[in-house]
């Protein structure tokens, strides 16, 4: 068990921190101020030297505060500083074919290439993920199996599993029983049974624009047509637009990322998915929701889904573990609502199941109570990182560069100067074996030719401050 006093040290050195934090963000410590020293702190607040010191490493590793030697501690950032952020673009309402395929096998071709900084992989760093548990969770699957995980699983999934996943709901409130769960290989295969559901071949599908490419391929492997909806940087789908779109075209189903859209961070505040919820509920459109990053949040609460605001089953929610703990494991879910049986027989017909020891090992791993705590520590170290990122795209970048400001998840959407061609930057960067995403990919249209995704998994060190660095110099010369 936890010591219990080094528990209640831990709640006030972030009590402390936060306080201090709100007190930058509001402008009664400035940029460039000097901080109480640690003794003066510790007086102050009633704590220890050693919680004291704990609240300013805290800031220091956000950026938010300097040590200078011999001098202590002063302000360097305040999100009053944050960069503008990308214009907020409406796609015409219009139904027709997707065509990114060939920019995306050019972009996956080095992805995930070695000796590279890569600022494109949307994973978190090996660093950030508990590797010796999840080999333990391995290790006591197989001890424990009866047949070694050599058989195969149960179509719909290993029932632990299913149990797990539906005590995960509990987190954005929903009430999901093991049966209406659906184990799939990660989140992409979700979506794409779930599509298979409930459209055939020709029928239009709405999406975000900009939004995750591995969802335009889907649709265009099922010889599908979108109609792409605006979308805010800040808060997510444009309910008008959609709204109008519906009206207008004859959609079948949408495909929506509310928390932490990819490429944007949007999240779309929980009053706006109700209304999302209650529009494709007056017009019969299943929902098709990709969860993937919901439990990436920096703030004190969770997001709710869609799904939880769900009352005729047309929600169809689709997560996976692939972003917050084992990406290369495969193992997501859909929890399709009324179309179950349906997403169960094209599950059987595509894959016959999932592999098993994966399944078993992951199940062991939540049911012993590990996520949550490595959740905890990821979300704080994602959250330092992204406002790392920020600060050095403020430093390197050009002034009239545009970012979003995600409050969860690890990936940041950047709006260039208009001169920009994001895949000859990508090309000159790398040439100094620098990868990050053009925003070309996120859409099927001509859109996005000046913008970039960056992706905030990595710590940050020397090597991505070099990258950072030279990006910005490439950008500069572009302009």
């Amino acid at each position: 068990m936890r010591n219990a006093s080094l528990d209640n040290e831990n709640h006030l050195y972030l009590q402390v921190a936060e306080g201090l934090e709100k007190m930058i963000d509001e402008d009664v410590l400035k940029i460039g101020d000097k901080l109480p020293s640690v003794r003066v702190l510790s007086e102050e607040y009633g704590i220890s030297m050693g919680t004291a010191f704990q609240a300013y490493y805290h800031l220091e590793g956000k950026g938010l505060i300097e040590s200078r030697p011999k001098s202590g501690y002063y302000v360097r950032f305040n999100h009053r500083r944050f960069p503008d952020l990308p214009q907020f673009n409406q796609p015409e309402t219009i139904s027709h074919e997707v065509s990114v395929r060939d920019m995306i096998t050019s972009i996956y071709a080095d992805i995930a290439a070695d000796n590279v900084i890569n600022l494109a992989l949307a994973v978190p760093d090996l660093s950030l993920l508990p590797v010796a548990k999840i080999n333990k969770a391995v290790m006591q699957a197989l001890r424990n199996s009866k047949d070694h995980c050599i058989n195969y699983e149960n179509t719909q999934g290993n029932i632990e599993l299913r149990k797990q996943v539906a005590k995960l709901a509990f987190n954005w409130g929903g009430k999901i029983k093991p049966d209406e769960v659906v184990i799939t290989s990660g989140c992409l295969e979700a979506i794409t049974v779930c599509l298979r559901a409930v459209t055939k071949p020709g029928d239009t599908v709405a999406v975000e624009s900009p939004t995750y490419f591995g969802i335009y391929q889907a649709i265009e492997s099922l010889g599908l047509k979108v109609a792409e909806i605006a979308t805010d940087p800040a808060t997510g789908i444009d309910l008008a637009h959609l709204e109008k779109t519906i009206k207008k075209l004859n959609v079948k189903a949408c495909v929506f990322v509310p928390n932490y859209n990819n490429p944007l961070g949007s999240c779309m505040p929980d009053e706006n998915k109700k209304k999302l919820v209650d529009l494709i509920s007056q017009h019969n459109i299943p929902l098709i929701e990709d969860d993937i990053y919901g439990e990436l949040y920096f703030g004190k609460t969770r997001p709710k889904t869609c799904k939880s605001f769900d009352k005729k089953g047309l929600v169809m929610h689709c997560s996976s573990l692939s972003k917050s703990l084992a990406p290369g494991y495969r193992v997501g879910w859909a929890i399709p609502g009324k179309f179950v049986d349906e997403v169960k027989q094209i599950k059987r017909i595509q894959s016959i199941s999932c592999p098993t020891l994966t399944q078993v090992a992951m199940a062991n791993f939540l049911k012993n109570g590990r996520y949550e705590y490595h959740l905890k520590n990821l979300r704080k170290a994602l959250h330092t990182q992204s406002l790392k990122y920020i600060q050095a795209i403020i430093e390197y970048f050009p002034a009239d560069t545009k970012v979003s400001r995600p409050h969860g998840g690890f990936i940041m959407w950047l709006e260039l100067n208009k001169k920009v061609d994001a895949f000859k930057l990508r090309a000159e960067a790398m040439k100094h074996r620098i990868s990050f995403v053009p925003g070309k990919i996120f859409s099927s249209g001509n859109k996005y030719s000046n913008y970039i995704r960056l992706c905030f998994g990595k710590p940050w060190n020397d090597d991505v401050d070099y990258g950072m660095m030279m990006v910005g110099r490439l950008i500069k010369k572009m302009v």
